[in-house]
């Protein structure tokens, strides 16, 4: 089974001291250890650097519209 993450988040005056890095550390830990195949999570255009960072791959636009926006679907394969 894969582990779906919805958001990841952090108050502006707490950004830039590696808290989402931590989060998502840990989540990926986890879903190791409790053997998933991996994560998968959308994300808007800004952030598909910053998921890449932890391995995650760009899919592509997802389908889902909330919000109106485009969202790109990323994927962590173990």
């Amino acid at each position: 089974a894969w582990q779906m993450i919805f958001g990841v988040v952090t108050r502006p005056e707490y950004r830039k001291h590696g808290l989402a890095a931590q989060l998502l550390n840990r989540a990926i830990a986890d879903a190791r250890q409790q053997g998933r195949k991996g994560l998968v999570l959308t994300c808007k255009d800004k952030l598909v650097h910053y998921y890449a960072k932890f391995g995650f791959m760009n899919e592509g636009v997802s389908q889902s519209t909330h919000g109106n926006v485009a969202w790109n679907q990323m994927r962590l394969t173990f």
